[in-house]
């Protein structure tokens, strides 16, 4: 995908990661239309990349809102969908509120679904197009105090693989991208002080939006994101029970942080 000509609908644009992304899309030539829930935060991005840079304000677990911002992409001539947007929820399963999970379930799985099947007729019009999906590691390596969340993203996996076969014939390329862990507000305390005692490295937005960049520029494919994480996501895949009693060991430090 070249992106000097590309016009690229964000959400979750004014994120951590989803700023990065604004910047290094901006600078590698890509037009840009910014979503996210946050009117005047949506406004300051978009004035700080200036040039033909919009916005839309959406709360992409509405039906409405999707709606709009699906109308809105049409109007800005939309060929590439980044489906960035997506909340946290860090916490022993059993002790969290069903709307909480509902909640990441909703943002995660089902707004990029929804979004992508009101945009995917016209995306399939376009002479070149491409939808990347913004998953995580713990698709593909599900962790315990995450078990809502590893369960939306590995639903993403599943719809990015899903889609990306049945387009094989299109011209839109899927492209499904796993980062580790992210320093940005998705995580509180909580979940850094984890991150801290198990050595688990968090990397910079901006590094990770160069690697999501690359990945976009090289076409259809998925791409695991840091090392160790993504020979255990493999792992995972391959001896699912020698990861479950590895992670076993680690239940104790886990449940010390929730």
């Amino acid at each position: 995908m070249q992106l000097n000509n590309a016009r690229i609908l964000l959400t979750g644009a004014t994120g951590g990661l989803g700023q990065a992304l604004a910047r290094t899309l901006s600078a590698a030539g890509a037009t840009l239309l910014l979503a996210g829930r946050d009117p005047a935060r949506l406004a300051d991005c978009a004035n700080r990349l200036g040039g033909a840079t919009q916005s839309v304000s959406a709360d992409l677990t509405r039906q409405q809102d999707i709606e709009a911002v699906a109308a809105a992409a049409r109007d800005f001539d939309v060929n590439v969908l980044i489906n960035n947007a997506g909340i946290n929820a860090f916490g022993l399963y059993e002790r969290q509120d069903w709307p909480a999970i509902q909640q990441v379930i909703a943002t995660n799985l089902l707004a990029p679904m929804q979004l992508t099947h009101a945009l995917l007729p016209w995306l399939k019009s376009r002479e070149q197009a491409a939808i990347v999906n913004i998953g995580s590691t713990f698709g593909s390596l599900p962790f315990p105090g995450f078990t809502a969340y590893s369960s939306a993203k590995a639903g993403l996996r599943g719809f990015s693989q899903g889609l990306r076969r049945e387009l094989a014939d299109s011209p839109v390329e899927v492209v499904h991208v796993a980062p580790r862990a992210i320093a940005t507000a998705l995580n509180n305390d909580a979940v850094n002080a984890l991150n801290l005692e198990l050595g688990s490295h968090a990397d910079a937005p901006d590094a990770v939006a160069r690697q999501i960049v690359a990945a976009l520029r090289a076409g259809r494919g998925e791409r695991h994101f840091g090392f160790p994480e993504r020979l255990f996501a493999w792992l995972n895949g391959v001896a699912p029970a020698l990861i479950d009693q590895a992670l076993k060991s680690k239940l104790a430090i886990v449940k010390r942080h929730v």
